[in-house]
């Protein structure tokens, strides 16, 4: 029987409901009638497939991964195209969902008209699907589109992967290929039909997809360490300056570094107030130092060299070694003027501390392990898990340009638009190769310290998701990575040389833990 691929999801033809969105497929849901339960029926839901695609609209609204405008069309037709083509003994209808609302609608439906299993193909980062449709105890193929959705994928993977026993299997892969051939891993545990025997087969493959690692060896980067105690005293010494909102107040401390909130319009008004001809000295530096300048006008370089003089008078000001901004809150709220990434760039090139999101866990790592290392920078990222080439990839849109300290070599960079929003100024650091990285985060109130390890292979320029995209190949345990994000959250600080005898010894001065994460 040839096989087909509808919406029953809503009375739409199939090009007008990828066009329409899940909007109009959700207002239609419990209007569309469905056919009473037969013989027929009962035996195509042993070969029928639910796929949900999880996104926000078929064409990007709004500023997240993989970006604004982004056009979803294709990959879910491409996507649609191959299981049709390499699937001949499944039956697949096609859904899209963006809330835990949808999803209910989904299963209600298929109360109706049985489905065998699901697809819950994660686009989008954040909203909350597959937690429904896994309630529903048949078996579950969790899936990520690469610098798409990984965030929400890789926090809600990890839950799964914490629970006893659970029904749904993962791939994370950017080939793919390797999708396709999950979702047959529902024929191929079909006899049973138990979601165990699911999940077993996609770990098989999963594991059988992912390559061996290639050659670890590293280019030799030794590293320079203070003595810990030293370092312990300095970090009593330093503070942290949190922008969150609009307010100031005490965050208390993390590993002994005081944290203080600091409002956007302190910020705001040291940028407005900056020398004119210092911001023009830099933005000249800058771009001088840029290998491409893209979508960026000069007039938001001078923006941005700006917020930096201010950030730069604010920890002066307030004699503090870090700054962490919420960016994104404050740009679109207009409480400052520029994105302050070109900034932070420029300050953990000079051995001191600018750090995204107003992350204070993130910023204390960078300070602790900044003043361990005498001047080594770290920078935050959105890690991406990649199985097709057994990787790990670093993705943000701020990063050093000097990975080895302030007098270290510098890196090329290009200057280019925040890749979510498609706006301001923000940077693509393409970061040396072959060297051994460290990637940690802080969890102060467990009084742990998060670590793993990874060789830089490579830089990727995917047009998806943040600017700067280190990949790299993780050393030890590839399946344990996806084990913590739920526990951890998604961010890692991430730096060149080994670190994990001075990393150990930090904790042990202060009694805290390391957990590894491979």
């Amino acid at each position: 029987m040839n096989q087909h691929i509808t919406c029953h999801s809503c009375p739409l033809s199939r090009r007008s409901f990828l066009v329409k969105g899940s909007a109009a497929c959700a207002a239609t849901l419990s209007a569309w009638p469905v056919p009473a339960e037969s013989s027929v029926a009962r035996a195509a839901a042993a070969r029928r497939i639910r796929v949900v695609f999880v996104l926000f609209g078929p064409k990007q609204p709004r500023p997240t991964w993989p970006h604004i405008g982004y056009d979803f069309v294709p990959v879910m037709k491409a996507f649609e195209a191959e299981l049709a083509r390499q699937c001949p003994g499944l039956e697949f209808v096609t859904a899209m969902a963006s809330t835990e609302e949808d999803a209910k609608r989904i299963l209600k439906e298929d109360e109706a008209v049985p489905v065998q299993g699901y697809v819950v193909y994660q686009m989008n980062n954040w909203p909350r699907v597959v937690q429904t449709i896994a309630t529903s105890g048949k078996p579950v193929l969790y899936a990520d589109f690469t610098y798409a959705g990984t965030g929400g994928f890789l926090t809600y993977n990890a839950a799964f992967l914490r629970m006893p026993s659970t029904n749904v299997g993962f791939v994370s892969s950017s080939r793919l290929q390797d999708v396709v051939d999950a979702v047959k891993c529902f024929e191929q545990a079909g006899a049973s039909g138990a979601p165990a025997d699911f999940v077993a087969a996609t770990r098989r493959l999963r594991q059988q997809r992912t390559p061996p690692p290639g050659d670890l060896a590293c280019a030799a980067d030794p590293v320079r360490c203070m003595p810990v105690a030293d370092c312990v005293g300095r970090l009593k010494e330093s503070k942290i300056l949190a922008l969150r909102d609009q307010k100031s107040a005490s965050g208390g401390e993390i590993m002994g570094i005081p944290v203080v909130y600091v409002p956007f319009a302190e910020l705001n008004e040291l940028a407005q107030g900056a020398d004119r001809d210092e911001v023009r000295a830099w933005a000249d530096r800058w771009e001088k130092g840029a290998r491409r300048i893209d979508g960026v006008t000069r007039e938001t370089i001078e923006k941005s060299a700006a917020m930096y003089l201010g950030q730069k008078a604010l920890m002066k000001k307030h004699q503090a070694n870090a700054i962490t901004i919420n960016c994104l809150g404050g740009f679109y709220g207009n409480h400052i003027t520029a994105y302050p990434c070109l900034g932070f760039c420029q300050l953990v090139d000079d051995g001191v501390i600018g750090a995204c999101e107003c992350d204070v866990r993130s910023t204390a790592t960078m300070v602790a392990i900044t003043t361990l290392t005498q001047g080594r920078p770290g920078y935050i990222s959105d890690p991406v898990m990649d199985t097709a080439n057994r990787e790990i990839i670093y993705a943000h849109c701020v990063a050093p340009t000097r990975v080895f300290g302030p007098t270290g070599p510098a890196n090329p960079y290009e200057i280019l638009t925040h890749s979510e929003d498609r706006q301001g100024a923000s940077l693509r650091s393409l970061l040396p190769t072959g060297y051994l990285t460290t990637s940690l985060q802080f969890e102060p109130k467990r009084r742990e310290i998060l670590f793993h390890q990874a060789k830089a292979v490579g830089n990727d320029a995917n047009d998806r998701a943040c600017r700067t995209k280190l990949r790299a190949q993780p050393l030890g345990d590839f399946e344990k990575l996806f084990t913590m994000w739920d526990v951890w959250g998604w961010h890692r600080v991430t730096f060149y040389g080994d670190l994990r005898e001075p990393v150990a010894a930090l904790a042990d001065a202060v009694g805290w833990k390391v957990v590894k994460e491979t």
